[in-house]
């Protein structure tokens, strides 16, 4: 595996009739997500190979490696960041929370009311992105750094097989989707579900048997895996949760480049961040027509409705701040955070309202 530095020779080249050398090729950065090209992941590695690569004037290059190639999960992944054999690697927090159970932060319900907010809240520099990455280089021993959090899929809402969601009362006693992580079981027992963790490649069948009768996703994700065919027609727009994409890198391949080939694998990592919070956008717009026409069941709760998941909620709080290895840290940084950026947007409108 490819960790550090090594050196390649590029062949020369010819440009505007000239025939020029070819920077040294310097560094090659292998980089993997779990995913596919359809995925905003995908998309972000696009726009990161194609800065990093011409901002460096070639002397790094950038290899992806899509779904399983290079590992199969989380865990398997993170180890390979740790160890130096993948160079970077995208997670949800989910996925990252085996390892760095403070990163669930991102999950917990209701916290961040919309885009706006949430791209506020996780811009690198901001305070509570400082504490998060800083969290991450400590519990790695200084092996893994977080690069920066984009998005994977915008808003996790609730949808089912069975019928409209419109309050916490209709989901009681509903067999929901989960991943192993804890917060995600929280949040379904604090609703009145029952919270069943099963492997997103088993989902479709799992709705399909009855094995479960919902999920928290969002609609490019529910669109993608087909799930209407499946019997997933009813899904209720409450956006509890953000879906933060973590980025991460090997602390030691990133510290050993000079200056200012970090600057442009940071610069590059902005570049991914901007294309992963925009991506989602996009495409569910088309997502959520192919689901109306499927047949399927969109509702948008009313404020008063939404307060009412979020009430419901509130016990997950308090859960994660005790059972979570630096999780009152981390919340007490996630809520300033909210609330700080919350008067930024309000002052930034007001001004451009007057």
């Amino acid at each position: 595996m490819l960790k550090g530095l090594t050196t390649a020779a590029l062949t020369a080249a010819m440009l505007a009739g000239a025939s020029l050398a070819a920077s040294a090729q310097e560094y090659t950065l292998r980089a993997t997500a779990n995913s596919n090209e359809n995925d905003e992941d995908y998309d972000g590695l696009i726009v990161f190979k194609n800065f990093v690569e011409q901002a460096s004037n070639g002397e790094i290059a950038v290899e992806i490696f899509m779904g399983t190639q290079l590992c199969s999960n989380g865990a398997e992944c993170l180890q390979g960041i740790a160890d130096g054999s993948i160079d970077i690697y995208i997670s949800t927090s989910g996925g990252a929370a085996g390892i760095f159970p403070f990163v669930q932060v991102l999950d917990l319900p209701y916290l961040m009311a919309n885009d706006r907010i949430a791209e506020t809240v996780l811009e690198n520099g901001s305070p509570f992105v400082d504490t998060m990455q800083q969290m991450v280089l400590d519990t790695s021993g200084g092996a893994v750094r977080l690069m920066t959090i984009g998005n994977t899929g915008g808003w996790r809402n609730f949808a089912n097989t069975q019928g409209r969601v419109t309050q916490p009362s209709d989901l009681e006693g509903m067999k929901i989707r989960t991943v192993v992580a804890d917060l995600p079981q929280e949040l379904v027992r604090a609703m009145g579900a029952s919270p069943t963790p099963i492997p997103w490649p088993e989902l479709f069948t799992s709705l399909q048997t009855g094995v479960v009768e919902g999920s928290k996703n969002g609609i490019t994700d529910i669109m993608s895996m087909k799930f209407p065919d499946a019997g997933l027609q009813y899904l209720t727009l409450d956006g509890h949760a953000y879906m933060g994409a973590l980025w991460f890198m090997n602390n030691e391949t990133f510290m050993s480049m000079p200056e200012e080939l970090r600057r442009v694998v940071l610069d590059g990592f902005y570049q991914l961040q901007q294309a992963t919070f925009a991506s989602p956008k996009r495409k569910s717009i088309d997502a959520y027509e192919a689901f109306r026409e499927a047949g399927g069941d969109i509702y948008v709760p009313s404020p008063d409705e939404k307060e009412q998941f979020a009430e419901a909620a509130q016990p997950v709080y308090e859960w994660f701040q005790q059972n979570v290895e630096g999780g009152e840290e981390i919340f007490q940084a996630m809520n300033d955070a909210v609330s700080a950026a919350e008067e930024e947007i309000d002052a930034a409108r007001s001004a451009d309202m007057n």
